[in-house]
């Protein structure tokens, strides 16, 4: 394999669908963009497992959103691990990239004081999936308990129990060493979606998951649930290294799980890291505050410093120009004071 093809396959989402099972789904290779969104922060083992799982996921879900909308993830809990956050940037036009970010924020001390596993460390919370439209349209949110495990099972969780959706994630990620170029992050993925019928199966009674919350079984039968569990029994033969080696290109990983289901392949979606922080983004955030807030936030050589959480910007704003003060119309006192 030569290093022109290694880049070809990586930091792409392949869309795909099986023509005999009416399942549709994508392959996702991130490498240098998982190393672009870990690499602003020094996160410990733990914690870069969990956002590099929750880039996954956003990647392969927000592949299906339009031109110019946004979808985020976030996961918040009240364990060591507070939060995770992450926003899909869909291209601007066609034959761009889609962009990524992401961040964690956690407890130092109580983090460092657990042996829990990583998905553990988040304790008990919710899993929420947002799509902005764009301005001038209301933004969608759909929320569905922490469970299962995994950010995997609790996405799939999600499109069962918000979307009604049999969905399914078969996902690798960690440290790869290559020759002369010493440890990087790569990960690897394949999501699974049963095409969405006229009406669901699901009757409203509760499903067969924890604490009564659906599944992709509860959503399949006859003919359909067959269907589906076939291609989920060759979904389980996959291994790590075909999901993250840099030997097998998607569509080639495709035909050795589905060659019997005629996957159909798309074009791919190449991503890119990308944040869409800028200084005037910053001023409209502590709009907020009053004059006396901003005195407290501003540093002893005049300026309010802020730091973009997902890119690392650093920026210097004069405080005149911050809080509702400096916004407020000169019209505003005049009314106040009649």
């Amino acid at each position: 394999m030569t290093l022109t093809q290694k880049i070809a396959w990586d930091d792409t989402v392949l869309p795909f669908q099986l023509d005999r099972s009416d399942i549709r789904g994508r392959v996702a290779r991130l490498d240098g963009v998982l190393d672009r969104v870990l690499a602003q922060h020094a996160y410990p083992a733990r914690v870069e497992a969990m956002v590099a799982e929750a880039a996954m996921l956003t990647v392969m879900i927000g592949q299906t959103i339009k031109l110019r909308w946004k979808l985020s993830l976030q996961i918040r809990g009240d364990g060591p691990l507070r939060l995770i956050a992450t926003d899909y940037f869909a291209p601007k036009a066609e034959g761009e990239p889609a962009q990524i970010r992401a961040w964690a924020s956690f407890d130092e001390e109580r983090l460092a004081a657990s042996d829990a596993a990583p998905f553990d460390l988040i304790g008990q919370g919710y899993l929420a999936i947002l799509i902005d439209q764009g301005k001038g349209m209301a933004p969608y949110q759909g929320i569905t308990p922490l469970a299962g495990g995994s950010l995997r099972a609790c996405a799939e969780t999600y499109f069962a129990q918000s979307e009604q959706l049999p969905t399914r994630f078969a996902l690798s990620m960690g440290r790869a060493a290559e020759p002369g170029s010493g440890e990087h992050w790569r990960a690897g993925g394949v999501m699974l979606q049963h095409m969405p019928k006229a009406s669901p199966h699901a009757t409203g009674e509760g499903g067969s998951g924890e604490s009564g919350l659906l599944t992709a079984d509860d959503l399949v039968s006859g003919r359909e649930g067959e269907n589906w569990n076939r291609a989920n029994k060759l979904l389980d033969t996959v291994e790590d290294t075909e999901l993250i080696g840099p030997h097998v290109a998607p569509h080639e990983l495709l035909v050795r799980l589905f060659h019997e289901e005629v996957p159909r392949v798309f074009d791919a979606q190449p991503v890119a890291f990308g944040c869409t922080c800028n200084a005037d983004k910053v001023r409209q955030s502590l709009s907020i505050y009053s004059a006396k807030d901003i005195a407290t936030m501003t540093t002893e050589a005049g300026v309010v410093t802020a730091d973009c959480q997902f890119c690392g910007a650093h920026y210097e704003l004069d405080p005149a120009t911050l809080g509702f003060e400096a916004t407020r119309r000169p019209e505003d006192d005049g009314d106040r004071r009649g």
